[in-house]
């Protein structure tokens, strides 16, 4: 091989395994990043790659479709993995990948590498966009290959070359982050029983203990499912969700502790902080009920965990996902509006609610009867939807008077009328 593209994010694994590829393949690596959002200091993870042996660093800026086409969507479907997790990684990979991919092609390389484990997710998410854009390059996995089984094997390799270790050892959580979250496992975390230490671990959020005491309000409005201004302010994608992450993590929200099943079928126990995402889901979600009719919310309800299923299993550029795309926008058109949020001590409530395709109608929805509702039309409705009920209710009233041999046959049972009525 003379050339390989490294998936980089400046951590340790990426930072060893620029040497190790090098002394194993004799070649030269490219160590590409994707930009989504993540804290960093470029010109100083420029250097690092350098100096751990990269020829070169190139950095694809991902930011705006990461919104646009995936964090948009993900918001549309109103997603939960698991019926809690937000799917702040899950939500970058495909598009890194596909960045990957991407560079790999256009500067000549062989090979593709990335720096995932064998029991993690993310190989899965990055091979299957890497296979979506360049099926035809090799894939090295050198957590899969190497004899390195541990973090300290891994720093006494770094130091062994004298280059330098890139974390700290007092707080080596395993993070990642982008403008949508951020993650952290490992150290504590591994054992359930210990409760998370939030203070000085956090970086997005404050402790909600930590939040100040008075409530603060936020207003949302929304275009076709996608948030378009924040307190009357129109706004970029980009720029509402670093605004609502600052306002959302000075109080606290969007911290979240969970054991999720993993796609290679283990569990992991994950402490996410998402607090513009919670946010937003939770005023889109809000919008939702009082734009959507219940049939429409109760399927789209089903549609949105096979989303996040998808999304989590890295099937983003797959026919299936593209289909329940289309099903998500059709469903969009209406649910325009306004939402007040009331947020306080780690919680998010909503405070009012309005939107020019509400299915709202007070006159419905009050006591009193109003011109589009009579209540004797009630007595109809239940006398229909009860029949299969009440004709299950004459069938084992039947049984139960009837004897022994006629309700079972001329052969008998052992088995009374009443416990036959019973069992049903």
């Amino acid at each position: 091989m003379k050339k390989i593209a490294l998936a980089y994010s400046g951590g340790l694994d990426t930072t060893v395994i620029v040497p190790w590829l090098k002394e194993n393949y004799d070649c030269e690596v490219v160590a590409v990043c994707g930009d989504v959002g993540q804290a960093c200091d470029w010109a100083g993870l420029e250097k690092k790659a350098l100096s751990s042996g990269a020829s070169k660093l190139i950095v694809n800026d991902l930011k705006k479709a990461f919104v646009e086409e995936t964090l948009w969507s993900l918001v549309k479907s109103g997603a939960l993995y698991e019926g809690r997790y937000l799917l702040g990684t899950a939500a970058a990979r495909p598009l890194i990948a596909k960045g990957l991919a991407e560079t790999a092609l256009a500067e000549g390389c062989e090979a593709v590498a990335h720096g995932c484990t064998g029991k993690g997710n993310d190989q899965v998410r990055f091979e299957m966009g890497i296979k979506a854009f360049a099926p035809d390059l090799e894939i090295l996995a050198p957590w899969r290959i190497w004899d390195m089984g541990s973090r300290e094997e891994e720093v006494a390799y770094l130091e062994a070359r004298g280059i330098p270790v890139p974390f700290k050892k007092g707080d080596s959580y395993s993070r990642d982050d982008n403008l949508w979250h951020v993650s952290h496992e490992g150290l504590d975390l591994e054992d359930p029983m210990n409760e998370p230490v939030l203070e000085g671990m956090l970086k997005m959020c404050v402790p909600p203990d930590q939040a100040p005491d008075a409530p603060e309000y936020v207003e949302l409005g929304f275009e076709e499912g996608v948030p378009v201004s924040l307190n009357g302010m129109r706004m970029d994608g980009l720029s509402l969700v670093s605004a609502l992450n600052a306002i959302g993590g000075k109080h606290g929200v969007g911290i979240l502790d969970m054991v999720e099943n993993r796609v290679v079928g283990m569990k992991s126990r994950g402490v996410y902080e998402t607090p513009a995402g919670s946010i937003i889901m939770e005023a889109h979600q809000k919008l939702e009920q009082l734009c959507l009719d219940r049939k429409a919310m109760s399927f789209k309800a089903t549609v949105a965990q096979r989303f996040a299923e998808l999304l989590y299993e890295g099937e983003w550029y797959s026919p299936l996902m593209d289909a329940v795309n289309a099903f998500v926008d059709s469903t969009q058109k209406v649910v325009a509006g306004t939402v007040k949020l009331k947020l306080w001590k780690g919680s998010v409530s909503c405070a009012g609610m309005s939107s020019p395709y509400s299915l709202y109608d007070h006159s419905l929805a009050s006591f009193a009867t109003g011109p589009l509702f009579d209540h004797r039309d009630a007595t109809g409705f239940i006398n229909l939807y009860s029949l299969p009920v009440k004709a299950r209710g004459l069938m084992k009233a039947r049984l139960a008077a009837e004897p022994r041999s006629q309700a079972h046959g001329s052969g008998g049972s052992g088995m009374s009328a009443a416990k036959i009525a019973a069992a049903y």
